[in-house]
């Protein structure tokens, strides 16, 4: 790959979040080996770099990040313990490639089968999660494309849950970037796994040593999975967290193992030393709201959800906010009912809008109600 071309903070965005004012430089200098690339900010989703994004690519063991995540859901809902005896069958035991040695018959909790997966890439215990799980590996692979296509992964097609050659098991580096947020984002568990450089299985009988070297290497390293195979070449999709925020680099088709930690690296240091993530609050804190004919007097605004910025470096303290919050609001008043807004500006653009809510319902007052009111207010002035 020639100079990578910069889409710093741009308009391709997964959320609400609204882009940073002005594009980086067309030209972000890097010199990366990999055919096709992408830097992603995990929590607003958006896309820093990238390029040839949406190519079709082979992904080798990448593709694993996906029977990670449908793992994970299921652990995370309940449908399955970190705890439970996972018995191995035939088919799992022959998978080949990267693999523990699992037996026919042999039986392993689930939170060690995936500490093979993301530690060392097990093939065999990829099958045997997904056959635990689904059934068999066909209708786990059914579930997996399932998803792919809940999370707008609209460049892959899954035929196996491990990554094995198969003509037509493809995705992108934009695809791969969206599996892995969704699997950081929402089960950071993972990062139990992923972060381990050195463990061992079978009371300590069988050594593991993680793939991913940026573990050992890289300051911040968070995750998240290699692969090889021949014809996919070197793969990656690498996370990284510094000062709050987190990182996500999907690297495709790199020449050799060396070169492709070395993109991965270039590009999360490329994200960290321009952007940044900042904290936003109101300048003070929200003032009850009266409700007029209500049975309580007030109600308690808060924000919708916690605002998180993410900027260019040197915009930190250019971040300023507007409160529009009414003055009074009428019973009924709904949990959740909007009551404003907050504003949030860098300079002079506008980068995001939070909304104000109340923050528990209020009911109106009945008619005897109403009068009794009236009563107390002229007996007090009496």
């Amino acid at each position: 790959m020639k100079k990578l071309t910069s889409l710093l903070l741009a308009a391709l965005m997964l959320t609400a979040a609204v882009p940073l004012s002005g594009a980086a430089p067309a030209d972000s200098g890097l010199n990366l080996s990999c055919a096709s690339c992408l830097l992603m900010e995990k929590e607003t989703g958006t896309v820093l770099l990238e390029e040839n994004a949406h190519d079709k690519l082979e992904p080798a063991s990448v593709t694993k990040i996906m029977t990670l995540l449908l793992v994970m859901e299921a652990v995370d809902s309940g449908r399955i313990r970190l705890d439970d005896p996972v018995t191995v069958s035939a088919y799992a035991a022959g998978m080949g490639g990267s693999q523990v040695y699992l037996e026919e018959g042999e039986q392993m909790p689930v939170s060690e089968m995936i500490k093979c997966v993301t530690v060392v890439s097990g093939n065999d215990c990829s099958v045997a999660l997904a056959e635990h799980l689904a059934g068999s590996e066909g209708a786990f692979v059914a579930q997996m494309n399932q998803r792919a296509q809940e999370l707008g992964m609209n460049d892959t097609t899954f035929l196996n849950c491990t990554g094995l050659p198969a003509q037509g098991h493809v995705t992108s580096a934009y695809d791969i970037a969206l599996m892995s947020r969704e699997l950081i984002l929402n089960h950071p568990k993972i990062r139990e796994y992923t972060t381990i450089w050195m463990d061992s299985i079978r009371n300590g009988e069988f050594g593991l040593t993680n793939t991913n070297r940026l573990v050992r290497f890289y300051q911040g390293t968070t995750g998240l999975k290699t692969g090889y195979t021949k014809s996919a070449q070197y793969c990656m999709s690498a996370t990284a967290e510094r000062d709050g925020m987190e990182l996500i680099a999907v690297v495709m088709r790199s020449p050799s193992i060396n070169q492709r930690f070395e993109d991965a690296k270039a590009l999360l240091d490329y994200g960290f030393a321009n952007c940044a993530m900042v904290p936003v609050y109101p300048d003070a804190p929200l003032a009850p709201v009266d409700v007029l004919l209500g049975a309580q007097a007030q109600v308690q605004p808060q924000l919708e959800r916690d605002c998180r910025l993410l900027v260019r470096k040197g915009e930190e303290n250019q971040v300023t906010t507007r409160l529009s919050l009414t003055e009074n609001v009428e019973a009924p008043v709904e949990q959740g009912q909007t009551l404003g807004r907050l504003e949030v500006y860098v300079g002079d653009e506008l980068r995001d809008t939070v909304p104000i809510l109340a923050a528990q319902p209020v009911e109106r007052l009945s008619v005897p109600g109403i009068f009794g009111r009236m009563l107390h207010k002229l007996l007090m002035v009496g």
